[in-house]
């Protein structure tokens, strides 16, 4: 694998350790099947590039196309928590909704960005290349939001929406307001995976209608990669885990996809996908044997 795909991987798999990130809180912490997330990743580049292309600071941008994410994740927990609509068809209901609603932001079915100012142009240091510039910057981004949601989730309120995704009925007795904590938590989580969209749209030249099939996919094949690699309970090294999974798991879908001995092309994603997610599923219970046997 050459330096330039070798970093090429990198820049994709930061940009979704943001969508494992918002996977992680939904799926592990809330207990939340959240389907919303193949919806809220193009929503976030949509309105990023229609924002950018039509003169906005990219910065602004950025930051309306994560609130957009959160407004999305709000929507499908308050049909959960308000409507009593059961979690997994909520999250369907909305991304099935959002795929209209992304072609109603966009105007069409992709926005280009050319010759339009991101947020790596602006911040692209003076003699470095381009392809070095935006994983350097991501990794910024990266790990800051990382570190803001290790530092969230050991605050009071942190805690509260990991005790409902623990324990709903325990957290409720000691006076936690779960409702709240799922449609603040789901709100958190789809920020995360809009932000990733916006800075998707911004390295790839554009938003497509097309860029979110099987974000969902990604986010859990990261979260567990993850997990198979760091094993933690504590919050520090499950985040990180996540950022690691997601980095690992386009370092190998890259490799797969640019060996000529296997012969994979741009159409055997999606079952690279499957059965690497599939190996970070039987890894663990072979250790568990192996450990029986021993024993």
């Amino acid at each position: 694998m050459s330096l330039f795909s070798l970093l090429g991987a990198i820049e994709i798999g930061l940009i979704f350790s943001l969508v494992a990130l918002g996977v992680f809180i939904s799926f592990r912490l809330l207990r939340f099947p959240d389907l919303t997330v193949d919806g809220s990743f193009p929503l976030g580049g949509a309105v990023c590039a229609i924002l950018i292309s039509h003169g906005t600071n990219p910065w602004l941008a950025t930051l309306a196309a994560t609130a957009a994410g959160a407004v999305a994740g709000l929507l499908t927990g308050w049909l959960n928590v308000k409507l009593k609509i059961m979690d997994l068809l909520a999250s369907i209901l909305m991304m099935i909704a959002l795929y209209s609603i992304n072609l109603r932001v966009m105007g069409g079915p992709n926005v280009p960005l050319i010759n339009d100012p991101t947020l790596f142009t602006l911040l692209q240091p003076e003699g470095m290349d381009d392809y070095i510039a935006r994983p350097l910057l991501l990794l910024v981004i990266v790990m800051a939001a990382k570190l803001l949601l290790d530092w969230f989730f050991s605050t009071e309120r942190g805690l509260a929406i990991r005790a409902t995704g623990s324990n709903a009925r325990m957290a409720r007795s000691q006076g936690v307001n779960t409702g709240a904590m799922v449609l603040l938590g789901m709100a958190i989580s789809n920020a995360l995976v809009g932000l990733a969209g916006a800075l998707f749209a911004q390295t790839q030249g554009g938003s497509d209608i097309s860029m979110g099939i099987g974000t969902i996919v990604i986010g859990l094949a990261a979260v567990i990669v993850g997990e198979s690699i760091l094993p933690s309970r504590r919050i520090i090294y499950a985040t990180l885990a996540v950022v690691i999974g997601a980095i690992v798991y386009r370092f190998f879908i890259a490799m797969a996809l640019n060996s000529d001995f296997i012969g994979l092309k741009a159409q055997d994603l999606n079952l690279v996908t499957a059965l690497l997610v599939i190996v970070a599923l039987v890894i663990p219970q072979l250790k568990k044997r192996l450990t029986r046997r021993r024993a």
